[in-house]
């Protein structure tokens, strides 16, 4: 099943359930994805967002929900940062199992072997080889360090 099909029929489980945490989290999902298309279509491209799409969303979400519970916990907003931390365990359960320390390292090993990059000004070639195998299952952040002093 693709990614939009799981969504809509979490969405409908959750409208059943009447779990309205998680009905409004996957509500801003559909959002989200429902603003690329119309962005896509802005550009006067008519297909429709790919699960890669979908994968990078989903990990663009997390990552700024992530630092917005760190920002609520620094202003002693607990229940702030309790909600977002509750939004983030309701999106990652689309997302694919993030990857390990060392899964990470063979990956950017593997990847660097791939595309044969020599010098810092191939870590395009890695990255864009990374993003396209392992998006939602890596924070490419972290990875750009990590290829960096490979590479460097």
């Amino acid at each position: 099943m693709d990614m939009r099909n799981r969504l809509n029929a979490a969405l409908k489980t959750a409208m059943k359930d009447k779990d309205s945490e998680r009905l409004s989290t996957l509500r801003l999902i559909n959002a989200a994805i429902k603003d690329r298309e119309i962005a896509a279509r802005g550009e006067g491209k008519e297909e429709c967002v790919s699960d890669a799409d979908v994968l990078g969303i989903l990990g663009k979400m997390v990552k700024q929900r992530q630092e917005s519970a760190k920002a609520f916990e620094e202003g002693a907003r607990l229940e702030l940062a309790e909600k977002e931390r509750s939004e983030i365990t309701v999106i990652e359960e689309f997302l694919p199992r993030q990857l390990s320390e060392g899964e990470v390292a063979q990956a950017i090993s593997a990847a660097i072997s791939e595309t044969s990059a020599e010098s810092i000004r191939d870590m395009g070639k890695v990255m864009g080889a990374l993003k396209t195998k392992y998006t939602g299952q890596m924070d490419f952040g972290a990875v750009g360090a990590q290829i960096k002093a490979k590479l460097g």
